[in-house]
């Protein structure tokens, strides 16, 4: 009998591959980058033929220090970044162009164009979502009208287009072989083209998007048994979880219940909260969106906050400024100080995502003196990331009337204390690090596993959540406020920056 379930994490920077027990414990990883492609200002593309490689080579790397074969496992889940759009040849597997990743703003003129009749949340009430360059119906609109032939081929249904996780269940079940199509609810929740109370394409947007539906996948649940692997090095392994990777952290975080939240702190942050097996629409900028959906069992739903910017502030300040080698020592230089120093660094870098939904706007610094250093610069960095997630906690007790009871946290930030302790007080609400704290693709790991009776219930998942750590807030009521003040102050200066 196998051992052990398996878990792609395709993210916007790197590919794991992660083997676990029945735990919830790491068994063996391997990860590898892949190219960041700049073409022009706000353009962020990736070559998804390097994707596929670097998640071949990773499976066959963990397999390989371990000695596992593909009979060790139960199942595999897949974990993906979400909103990236790629629109390939059926018959090759070849994309058309490189895929458009969601931070990419190249789609802004369509926000303009729609928005012109039925304002920004034209196409709310049906997707949960604003008009926004982030997801990826209309980057799909854009390939089809800027690949010469692309249109064409689409409607013929000679071309494919999928979001990550569909690119690689179709390449991991076959590809030009017979590969099958599909996606779960979470992904094609995030593309703005699925209906969230029919749980499929709706066709009225597809007809004003221009999209053929020939190109699109089948929507499936995020945990059932897709098929099975063609990959040597996974043979026969049922596919069998496909969760966004925010919501692959939800489930990791083993959020069933309504009201629980999780915020992963990654390349930009997202926290979810769940909102049980209805659809609760936002009046404050956040989105709607599925949390997952197990099998038959009914969907469930939840609010989102996607902050664009909080870990790559981080990577920008290394790799743009060169104040720091390497990103841990953010911490160590914001410790330099005590406090901020009055500095302010709003992100912007491709408009204000949650709760603001500004395409125009362009990151900040505000409240620059003499007196700043350097550690007050790292210190505004981190501060940043905790005041964009105050922001975004604020809406969600306005849309829900849910207060939270604590944050459960993870992505790679959660190491740096001095951002965790300030998160808590910033929030008044503790904050709590899980004991495994790889949630996202241990995520995938329990919807694969629910599927194939690996796990039993979601019950069995929650007996192996724990804590490691919390955060409890000891910061003075008036400072709190007056910080997030002159934080709301900065946030203004950067609206409208782009005429």
């Amino acid at each position: 009998m196998a051992k052990y379930i398996g878990a792609i994490d395709q993210g916007t920077t790197s590919t794991r591959f992660m083997v676990f027990d029945a735990s919830g414990k790491i068994v063996t990883t391997a990860q590898k980058e892949h190219e960041q492609i700049y073409p022009k200002p706000g353009w962020v593309e990736h070559n998804s033929v390097e994707i596929w490689q670097r998640t071949q080579e990773v499976i066959a790397d963990a397999l390989q220090q371990k000695g596992l074969r593909p009979a060790d496992l139960a199942a595999v889940g897949i974990t993906s970044q979400r909103e990236t759009a790629v629109v390939w040849e059926r018959k090759t597997g070849k994309a058309v162009a490189n895929a458009i990743v969601w931070q990419d703003t190249r789609t802004a003129d369509y926000i303009n164009e729609f928005s012109r009749d039925g304002g920004q949340d034209r196409f709310r009430g049906k997707t949960g979502l604003p008009l926004a360059t982030y997801f990826s119906g209309l980057k799909i609109r854009w390939i089809l009208e800027n690949v010469p032939g692309a249109r064409k081929r689409a409607e013929a249904g000679d071309v494919l287009f999928g979001n990550i996780d569909t690119f690689l269940i179709w390449n991991l079940t076959g590809g030009p072989e017979g590969g099958i199509h599909l996606t779960d609810v979470t992904n094609a929740s995030r593309t703005q083209l699925m209906n969230l109370e029919t749980l499929d394409w709706d066709k009225d947007i597809l007809n004003a998007f221009g999209i053929p539906a020939a190109m699109l996948p089948r929507i499936a649940s995020s945990s059932e048994v897709y098929g099975k692997a063609k990959l040597a090095s996974l043979k026969d392994v049922p596919i069998a979880g496909d969760l966004g990777d925010q919501q692959a952290a939800l489930v990791g975080q083993t959020c069933f219940s309504v009201g629980e939240a999780k915020n992963t702190y990654g390349t930009g942050s997202f926290l979810l909260l769940n909102t049980g097996d209805r659809p609760v629409q936002s009046k404050y900028g956040l989105l709607t969106t599925l949390a997952y959906k197990i099998g038959k069992q009914p969907a469930h739903y939840a609010l989102e906050g996607a902050i664009a910017i909080t870990g790559a502030l981080v990577q920008w300040v290394r790799d743009n400024l060169g104040l720091i080698q390497k990103s841990p020592e953010i911490e160590t230089l914001a410790r330099t100080v005590k406090d901020n120093g009055g500095v302010y660094f709003v992100p912007a870098f491709s408009g204000l995502f949650a709760p603001y939904w500004k395409g125009n706007a362009r990151g900040v610094i505000a409240g620059l003196t003499r007196y700043a250093t350097k550690g007050h610069l790292a210190r505004a960095v981190l501060e940043a990331t905790a005041f964009q997630t105050r922001e975004v906690v604020e809406a969600m007790k306005k849309d829900s009337g849910i207060e939270l009871d604590a944050l459960r946290a993870d992505g790679g930030m959660i190491e740096n204390e001095l951002l965790m302790q300030f998160q808590s007080d910033i929030l008044n609400k503790p904050v709590v690090r899980p004991v495994i704290k790889e949630t996202t693709a241990l995520g995938a790991a329990y919807a694969a596993g629910l599927a194939v009776g690996f796990y039993k219930d979601i019950d069995d998942l929650r007996s192996h959540w724990s804590v490691e750590k919390t955060w409890r807030p000891s910061m003075d009521e008036g400072a709190r406020e007056e910080l997030y003040r002159l934080w709301k102050k900065a946030v203004t200066c950067t609206f409208d920056w782009v005429d």
